[in-house]
Formats: C-alpha cells, sequence, structure tokens
C-alpha cells in the first residue's frame, strides 16, 4: 500500500511540476510577444494616424449595438458616450431586452424618443420586436422594444435593424474613449477588409469620475483590493494574453463588452447564439470554424489602444456568478466545436488555440486545483515530498503573481491608462498577493461552472449595477464641505 502511495504521490506531483512549467513558460513567451508589439506601437503617433485615415472611415460606416436588460444607472452614460464618439457616420442602436425596470422609459425620456413606423428584415432569428423609436434630437439615436430573450438575442435583433456593414457591440454599462471607434476600425480599415473582428481593450471604471458618458479623472485607483485586483487581471488577460494570440490569429476570445464585426459574415454564421451563455466567444468560434470550413482567409485582430471602460463587481458574491458563468460559457464553446480540437482541417486554430484554451484556460482550474490540495498533502507526508510541495508552492506563486506585476509594468511602459507613481506601485504590490487570496477564489469559482455544466443548468444572471455616474455623485457628496 505504501509503495501505491509513494507511486501515486510522484506520478501526480510530477505531472502537476511539468504542467506548472510549461505554463509559465507559454505566459513568459506570450508576455515577449506582446511586448516585442506593444513596443512597434509605442514609436508610432497614433493621433496623426486617427487623422490620415480619416477618409477612409467614411467608407466604412458602422452601427453601434447596446443590448440593455435593466441598466437604468448605467444606459445614459453609455449613450452618451457614444454620442461622443470621433467617427464619422455612425447609428446608435439600444436594444430593451424586455427589462423589468426603468431602462425603457429612462431613454425615451432623456433623449426625446418617438415612436417610429419601420419594417425590419429578418436576417437573424430573434424574438419579436414590439416597437422601435427615433430620437428626435440626435436622429442616427434608435430604441428598439422587444420580448426578453437575453443578450445574445437582443444583439441579433440589433444586427437586423442594421443598415451599415460593421456593427460595434458594447455593454450597457459600458463607457467609450472618444477615440475608441477609429483606432479599432483601423486594422480592418488597412487591412483591406482582410479582418472581419477586431477587439478593443476594457478597463475598469470603478471609483473613476464619470460624467454624461466621459472619464474625466484617471489619476486615482479605487481602494477597494477585490476592485483592484480584477484590474489587474484585466490587465494581464488583455494586455498580454490577447495581444499575443491576435498576432498569429488564434485568438477565440474578444470582449462583448467592447468588439467590431463585419455583419456580412456574422449572418453567414447565424448570429449569436442564444444556447450558450459565452456568446462573445461563441460568435469568434464560429466565424473561425466558418472561414476553415470555406477555405477563406480572413483574420480576427485584437487592437490593445482603444479604450472600453466598464463597471466591475464589488462584491465576492457578484464577482462569483461572473467568473463562474465566464467560464461555463468557455466549457459550453470548447464542446460544442471540440471536433476542431487537434484537427489540421482547421489550420493554426485546430492546432493550436483549440488545445491551449483545453488545457491551460479550461481545465486549468481543475489542474491548480489538485494542485494546491497535493501539496497540503505533500507538507503533511514530510520527507522528500515537503521539498517537491515548496517547489510547487514558488511555481504557483510565479504564475500567480510573477507574471501579473510583469503585465502591470509593461501597461504602464505603453498604454499607461492607471497613471501615475502611487497607482504603479499599489497595483504592483497587490499583484503580489494574488497567488495567496484571489487566484484560489477565482480557481474555485471557475471549478464550479464544471458542477454546472454536468448538471445541466444555465444560468445567464445579471450583475446588480451600481452605476458609475451615480456612484460619482454620491463621492461628490461625501466630500467635505
Amino acid at each position: 500500500m505504501s509503495a501505491v502511495v509513494d507511486f501515486l504521490m510522484r506520478f501526480f506531483g510530477g505531472f502537476i511540476l511539468i504542467y506548472m512549467c510549461v505554463i509559465i513558460v507559454t505566459y513568459t513567451g506570450m508576455l515577449i510577444f506582446a511586448l516585442i508589439e506593444m513596443r512597434k506601437q509605442y514609436k508610432l503617433d497614433k493621433t496623426a494616424l486617427d487623422e490620415d485615415y480619416i477618409d477612409a472611415f467614411y467608407s466604412k460606416p458602422l452601427s453601434i449595438i447596446i443590448p440593455a436588460y435593466n441598466e437604468e444607472v448605467g444606459v445614459v452614460d453609455s449613450i452618451h458616450s457614444v454620442l461622443n464618439l470621433k467617427y464619422p457616420q455612425t447609428e446608435l442602436i439600444v436594444v430593451n431586452d424586455g427589462s423589468t425596470d426603468k431602462t425603457q422609459e429612462i431613454v425615451i425620456e432623456q433623449f426625446k424618443m418617438k415612436k417610429i413606423p419601420k419594417v425590419v428584415k429578418e436576417q437573424i432569428k430573434s424574438k419579436p420586436i414590439l416597437n422601435i423609436y427615433q430620437s428626435e434630437i440626435h436622429h442616427n439615436l434608435y430604441l428598439i422594444e422587444k420580448e426578453n430573450g437575453g443578450k445574445a438575442d437582443a444583439l441579433n435583433a440589433g444586427i437586423n435593424l442594421a443598415k451599415y456593414p460593421y456593427f460595434c457591440s458594447i455593454d450597457g454599462d459600458s463607457i467609450l474613449d472618444e477615440k475608441s471607434l477609429l483606432r479599432v476600425m483601423k486594422p480592418i480599415i488597412m487591412s483591406n477588409e482582410e479582418v472581419i473582428a477586431a477587439g478593443g481593450n476594457v478597463r475598469i471604471a470603478n471609483g473613476l469620475d464619470v460624467h454624461m458618458g466621459s472619464v474625466y479623472q484617471k489619476r486615482e485607483l479605487p481602494n477597494r483590493p477585490l476592485v483592484l485586483m480584477q484590474i489587474i487581471e484585466y490587465t494581464r488577460a488583455f494586455m498580454m494574453g490577447r495581444i499575443s494570440l491576435a498576432k498569429f490569429n488564434l485568438i477565440l476570445i474578444i470582449s462583448g463588452a467592447f468588439s467590431v464585426f463585419a455583419k456580412e459574415w456574422v449572418v453567414k454564421v447565424g448570429g449569436y447564439s442564444v444556447q450558450t451563455i459565452g456568446e462573445d466567444m461563441e460568435l469568434v468560434v464560429k466565424l473561425h470554424r466558418y472561414l476553415y470550413e470555406n477555405k477563406v482567409k480572413k483574420r480576427i485582430e485584437f487592437v490593445p489602444d482603444p479604450v472600453c471602460w466598464t463597471e466591475a463587481p464589488e462584491s465576492l458574491g457578484v464577482l462569483r456568478k461572473q467568473r463562474r458563468r465566464w467560464h461555463q460559457g468557455l466549457i459550453e464553446s470548447l464542446a460544442k466545436h471540440k471536433k476542431m480540437t487537434l484537427n489540421p482541417k482547421y489550420g493554426k486554430i485546430g492546432m493550436i488555440s483549440f488545445p491551449y484554451f483545453w488545457m491551460v484556460e479550461c481545465f486549468g482550474p481543475i489542474i491548480e486545483l489538485g494542485g494546491h490540495i497535493y501539496i497540503i498533502v505533500a507538507l503533511f507526508m514530510g520527507k522528500v515530498y515537503f521539498e517537491f510541495a515548496l517547489l510547487l508552492a514558488l511555481l504557483f506563486i510565479l504564475y500567480g503573481s510573477i507574471l501579473s506585476a510583469f503585465s502591470v509594468l509593461m501597461e504602464t511602459w505603453s498604454v499607461n491608462v492607471y497613471s501615475g507613481t502611487k497607482n504603479f506601485f499599489k497595483l504592483i504590490l497587490l499583484s503580489l498577493t494574488e497567488a495567496f487570496w484571489y487566484r484560489p477564489l477565482s480557481m474555485i469559482w471557475r471549478c464550479e461552472a464544471f458542477i454546472q455544466v454536468l448538471l445541466g443548468r444555465k444560468s445567464w444572471g445579471h450583475m446588480k449595477r451600481v452605476g458609475l455616474s451615480k456612484k460619482t455623485r454620491q463621492k461628490r457628496r461625501d466630500l467635505p464641505k
């Protein structure tokens, strides 16, 4: 019995050790590729490039779709941020997906909306549209009133109404920087339509000064560790992971909070899926699959410079539901398209992207949980296992903290969204604590997603919004007179 236990401990410990080394090498490589790419962009005069391509943007008008379900506290700021965008030709479509709060009434009142007769060609199936409104003060602003069908269904309804060849989807609580659209559309313009989709950078706006759809203050970060850790997490995911994957056309996820698509290709793949929780990843995977099966050479890009500000959860309960939902969406998309895994027919996506997402992103939490359990058991068993447990613990710290710190360094050196020495050191110091509290929590939440999938439970959930401007007003009221 002792020999069997010894063999199992050595085998499992060796597996975890090799796995962690491969992960660290992979992420280090991604970090290096991202640094090289950011260095190239750092030398460019982005303002000059915006002006150089302004004429080309006239030939690529786009529709902006905001799906809204119970977004009464944030939707007005999101609309204002879109109306403030510097882009030659746009229309804005707000889709009220059967909200039970005052989302629709607020939009109608704030923007003087009037009901209009309009025939909508159903290119993608969606729940029935009840009414369509148009603003009397912003003639390019529309509101769709429809039966509740979920975010994916709301986006499909917006696509059906959209009249332009490209559309941008943003969340109902998101706020765009004024040049975001110019810069996220640039790879599409420059590629002569080889790029059919592009995602932008998402940043957390909690604690910042937001008014009338604009972020005015970017110098002070919030003091809540949970929000700060999400800032670090977003920085690592966007600045390191997506830049390097997009460089080789390997990206499977572009954020639904801010992404642009060529309408033609989205219609061809049937639009957003209403059957999966992760509708944004599912759409990207469907596009890749369609392109390879029809032997069409197109690309999907990630652009690190344009910024979309979003509201992050401020409680463990809400954050847990969000991360569990995200991971469940990842599992569902990978399982639905499992035939692409290690299938040469799907090129780099099948041979590299899918194995990476299966082993690192999907099963990573379970393997990591096993590693934590092994460390605890090995410490109690002593002898040679004690040194092995310490080695694994150091690898977990390197994986969970050091790479996050380097991501913060890269963000400060390149984009520098969170400027200031104080902010820099606050993020760096907190990132070094990630492996001790935040990452284990995130790991457990993501493992819960497997239970949800096995039990066949689908819970889209809804994050209770505080509202960025509402928090700003509260912050001003709390200031000493």
